[in-house]
């Protein structure tokens, strides 16, 4: 059968073309698993380890435990009528952030969420997603840390907001920010404050919450940066005079021109103590 060598040529080359257009937009495959139920492609693109740590479903490992989750999770999303919109995405050579806003329930409810996907060869993918299940069922989850904390921070106004939030310094916060730069926290939209004043009550406010001491401690653990957003992957682990459980987290550190920042944008499930 002369044509048998040409159709294997062929079937190769659409495997090696699906591949390559996959690992070229990870999260898009990714979402689009979880969408249609399907892990076939997200199989053929990644036919080594992919492995998922999800804020509800927990540690997902292996193309078996792949086929349950998105299965799962398609029906979850098609209960609530999930829209799905991308927001941002901060690409650096081998990971790739995307920021998420789902539309659930007829878009009565907004739900930020952010995915992180990582290649640690050809072959292999971990996805990281980050969010509040506040949106969602009301209630503040726990999230165990994900990440060790190794990275070290940049030296400009990202890693001023980090020393001012370590200093409980609300001021300090404040003048990392344009004039209009906004501070979005996890639990969606509405609960975003934007310009110098709305930014000096809600941090006073927030800062105040440490059962009398000042100062939120958070362990960076992975920064992706392309210059304009940088993302950071972190534990936090104390709230004023409280030491937390470590629980694990995401912020985008959005720049403006000058170098003060348009925005941050939190995906973590963390409150302050009682």
């Amino acid at each position: 059968m002369p044509w048998f060598p040409d159709f294997v040529n062929a079937v190769a080359l659409v495997r090696r073309q699906t591949r390559e257009a996959g690992q070229a937009d990870p999260v898009a495959e990714y979402l689009a698993a979880l969408s249609t139920g399907d892990s076939d492609r997200l199989e053929t693109v990644w036919p080594g380890e992919v492995l998922i740590l999800d804020p509800r479903a927990g540690e997902i490992r292996g193309h078996r435990q792949l086929r349950r989750f998105v299965h799962t999770n398609m029906r979850w999303l098609a209960e609530h009528g999930a829209q799905v919109e991308t927001t941002a995405t901060t690409c650096v050579e081998g990971r790739a952030v995307v920021e998420l806003m789902a539309y659930l329930d007829g878009g009565q409810v907004a739900w930020p969420v952010a995915v992180v996907a990582e290649s640690p060869d050809e072959s292999s993918v971990v996805f990281r997603s980050y969010c509040s299940q506040w949106p969602v069922d009301g209630r503040r989850h726990i999230r165990p840390p994900i990440l060790t904390s190794t990275a070290v921070l940049p030296g400009d106004a990202v890693g001023e907001f980090q020393a001012a939030l370590s200093a409980g310094d609300a001021e300090a916060l404040v003048n990392t920010f344009l004039p209009d730069g906004y501070y979005r926290e996890p639990i969606g939209e509405h609960a975003t404050h934007r310009g110098v004043d709305e930014l000096r009550s809600f941090f006073g406010t927030r800062l105040a919450s440490g059962n009398g001491a000042r100062g939120i401690q958070v362990q960076p653990c992975v920064v992706t940066d392309d210059a304009v957003r940088c993302v950071v992957e972190y534990s936090m682990v104390r709230w004023g005079a409280a030491d937390l459980p470590p629980q694990a987290g995401l912020a985008v550190y959005e720049r403006g021109n000058n170098g003060l920042l348009a925005a941050v944008r939190v995906y973590d499930d963390i409150e302050p103590p009682v």
